[in-house]
């Protein structure tokens, strides 16, 4: 019997064993050839061995110290890493997880209102089917309608705007540019709604991750809420804990959307899984404020900008760099969306295949024509995953895709350096997986 709390309670989960680049190995020699890199996570795979040899190197340097009163060259130098790319003046602190780094985004936009003397812009606006976090915190400007759950009457208020959702609920009559128009529109009205002295900041996915499967903004939308916001005074915030460090085959996900935000988050691919770190990237404008102001951060957990996990982050970062990964990412992720679409193209359980880079949403329906969802929720959530392992596949299903409560898709990030033969075979065992769960009755 195991002492360890599971996610599913009373379920023991597969006793993973080992790792060789796309593949996980469980203690009875299975392999398992991994579509999603845990949860958009081992953009190295497993076992890398430049990032095995980091890590003993340095190991054996420095464990911890305490950053405030210390500082190493690996936070310096990841920081330099992380704002070059930012594509303006900014600063980075590093936490541990993805939650954290989104808890600390809201912390600083509304500290760096209050040093301005803005102290009553405390309301955050965030999109439905947007997930932030797990915190409290994060959780209280998350949409995502089944991680809030039960936990409703302990969130904190916070307001809430469409998605940028084209294949839902873009127009048959208006075009992407009028689409995104709508949208920025209806920004700007909850912010006049609330009184623009009373809101912080704006807060969404620049490609939206597991809540509804790799969803992409529309051409402009992203530089018409930066439009709004500025005009108001509000911050623009974008988590890209899942969609940043290369997964979209760009260093940040935004940058192929031609604006800055005020404050992004990064997580998961930052140290490609090798250790728990994230971190946030700010504006010097925010900057200034604080340190103008009352000059203090007012925030401290205990591993913030962690010595050895600053370290192994920048390994990664320099190995993606020096190997052009993100020239595979795009290549290859090229290829999984033409070879998903050929696969599963009289496949009318299908409705949409989309994403950036190596991340890739196919998002199931019961009707191709009409795009009504999948209403085979979390029990066809279960089935997927179920037969993909059978068939020695990785997969990240999700349900409640479109509302919170129908709708279901399956997210696509393998690691970075996967190759064009793992990439066909993951395809290939996928459209299987899909052939034994999804009823014949509704296939061309």
């Amino acid at each position: 019997m195991s002492n360890v709390i599971y996610k599913n309670i009373g379920r023991n989960p597969i006793r993973a064993a080992g790792g060789e680049g796309v593949w996980l190995i469980d203690e009875d020699g299975n392999r398992y050839l991994d579509t999603c890199g845990g949860v958009a996570v081992s953009s190295l795979g497993h076992c890398h061995p430049r990032i095995v040899a980091a890590m003993e190197r340095y190991a054996r340097q420095l464990a911890w110290a305490h950053a405030g009163s210390y500082t190493t060259a690996a936070a310096e130098e990841l920081a330099d890493t992380l704002v070059a790319s930012y594509g303006g003046a900014g600063k980075a602190q590093f936490l541990s997880g993805g939650s954290e780094a989104i808890e600390l985004a809201l912390k600083v936009a509304y500290q760096y209102h209050w040093e301005r003397g803005e102290g009553s812009r405390s309301t955050f606006i965030a999109r439905r089917q947007n997930y932030h976090g797990s915190t409290l915190g994060t959780l209280a400007v998350s949409g995502n309608a089944q991680r809030r759950s039960i936990f409703e009457p302990m969130l904190g208020p916070a307001e809430f705007v469409a998605p940028c959702y084209a294949y839902r609920d873009q127009r048959d009559d208006e075009s992407a540019e009028q689409y995104a128009d709508r949208l920025a529109t209806e920004l700007e009205e909850r912010i006049l709604l609330l009184g623009k002295e009373n809101v912080a900041g704006f807060l969404a996915e620049t490609v939206v991750g597991s809540t509804s499967g790799a969803v992409p903004p529309v051409p402009g939308y992203f530089r018409k809420v930066r439009q709004v916001c500025d005009r108001y005074g509000v911050l623009l915030i974008l988590d890209e804990v899942m969609a940043g460090m290369g997964r979209t085959g760009l260093p940040y996900a935004y940058l192929e959307d031609g604006i800055v935000p005020d404050i992004v988050a990064v997580g998961k691919g930052l140290a490609a899984g090798y250790q728990p770190i994230s971190a946030i990237v700010v504006s010097d404008e925010i900057h200034a404020a604080l340190e103008r102001g009352s000059g203090v951060l007012r925030n401290g957990q205990t591993h913030v900008n962690h010595p050895f996990a600053c370290a192994v982050a920048l390994e990664v970062q320099r190995t993606i760099v020096d190997d052009d990964l993100l020239g595979n990412v795009l290549a290859r992720g090229a290829q999984l969306r033409e070879e998903l679409a050929a696969a599963l193209a009289g496949e009318e359980v299908v409705g949409d295949i989309r994403g950036r880079g190596l991340f890739v949403g196919v998002e199931f329906v019961t009707d191709r024509a009409t795009r009504a969802p999948s209403t085979g929720g979390d029990q066809l959530t279960a089935a997927l995953k179920r037969e993909a392992l059978r068939r020695g596949l990785l997969i990240y299903p999700g349900s409640g895709t479109v509302d919170g409560v129908v709708g279901n898709h399956v997210l696509f990030a393998p690691p970075f350096i996967a190759t064009e033969s793992e990439i066909a075979e993951m395809v290939d065992r996928f459209a299987d997986v899909v052939r034994a769960c999804l009823p014949a009755s509704v296939r061309a």
